[in-house]
């Protein structure tokens, strides 16, 4: 479901960066390097890149799990990357979080109805009785039995504890959701039946959503938007379909060769990549994708590229941006 233009993001992230630190004499880890994009109400945005990219670490940071070494992070207007303990425990009625791992997500002393229920007591002044009633609705909501609330994490499978972890998200009716891998460590029946569930609840609330993840037919059959990270930066975003029909940048297109189609009659080429992620520790001075690059040139060393909009033979812009000095129109647009 996307949102018209002119509505004001309910995201807004503005030079992201991150690093890690293991101790006085330890390198300095550059995790997430100067990441800016938005979301739109309704919007889902996909995030997908290689392990290490910067995928899980941003998605924690905009739940303000960890603190940004620099950057924004305006969530309704609000600057959430300053906010006291206290003032972001508050917003998160508002934005919640979806981890990959449901078994380590929840309590298993608790029963699913008290787990459902637990934001529901942080967040909202609901008697014992309403909280109940609406511990009820919320499992309904998500397809879950009623009958399992009195059940512990141990006693259900990984598709049901991941709709409990939904239905604890939704307990507060979120503005935005944030899912970081809620369908790897599931089978694929129980993958499409999570996504279809996904869908079906944001086209009920209008809720936005970022989704994380390296499984690529999965971004694409629920993303709106799609931003792809490399070595903590972003290379190219765009419209889904855009995107993987119309890659841009060397490494979209390398990562997009991957990906299999529905089609088992159609021929796939795979681009592979030689080499290896630069590391996180000495970043490099140009692009982060030289050394793998199969365009490379010598001015790739020189510079990091921006992340401009890809332009089309008449100069009209896409609705794709890229961080490539080598695409068409390029030099065009940087000097506008």
């Amino acid at each position: 479901m996307s949102a018209a233009n002119d509505v004001r993001p309910i995201l807004e992230v503005a030079g992201l960066a991150k690093e890690f630190r293991g101790g006085p004499f330890s390198p300095v880890i550059h995790a997430v390097n100067g990441v800016s994009f938005d979301v739109q109400p309704g919007e889902t945005v996909g995030m997908v890149g290689e392990s290490g990219s910067g995928k899980t670490t941003i998605g924690r940071m905009l739940m303000r799990l960890l603190r940004p070494t620099s950057g924004a992070i305006a969530f309704g207007g609000c600057d959430i990357s300053t906010l006291s303990e206290r003032a972001a425990r508050a917003m998160r009625a508002d934005l919640q979080i979806v981890f990959q791992d449901p078994w380590s997500s929840l309590n298993p002393r608790l029963s699913i109805r008290s787990l459902i229920e637990e934001p529901l007591l942080i967040h909202t002044t609901l008697s014992k009785a309403e909280r109940r009633d609406r511990a009820d609705a919320l499992a309904r909501r998500v397809h879950l039995s009623t009958d399992l609330l009195d059940h512990y994490s141990g006693q259900l499978s990984g598709g049901q504890l991941q709709r409990v972890c939904i239905a604890r998200a939704l307990a507060t009716d979120p503005k935005l959701l944030v899912l970081d891998e809620p369908t790897s460590a599931l089978d694929l029946s129980v993958r499409a039946s999570i996504l279809d569930l996904l869908k079906e609840l944001q086209n009920e609330s209008g809720m936005a959503m970022v989704f994380i993840s390296h499984d690529l037919a999965t971004v694409r059959f629920i993303s709106d938007r799609v931003i792809v990270l490399y070595a903590g930066s972003i290379v190219e975003e765009g419209a889904t379909g855009d995107v993987f029909d119309h890659p841009q940048h060397p490494y979209t297109k390398a990562l997009m060769s991957a990906h299999l189609p529905a089609d088992p009659t159609v021929v796939v080429h795979p681009e592979r990549l030689s080499g290896d992620s630069p590391s996180p520790i000495a970043l490099a001075q140009g692009c982060a994708f030289a050394a793998r690059c199969p365009k490379v040139i010598p001015q790739c060393s020189a510079k990091s590229p921006s992340l401009l909009p890809v332009m089309e033979g008449g100069g009209r812009a896409t609705s794709q941006k890229a961080a490539c000095i080598r695409l068409p129109q390029r030099a065009m647009t940087e000097t506008q």
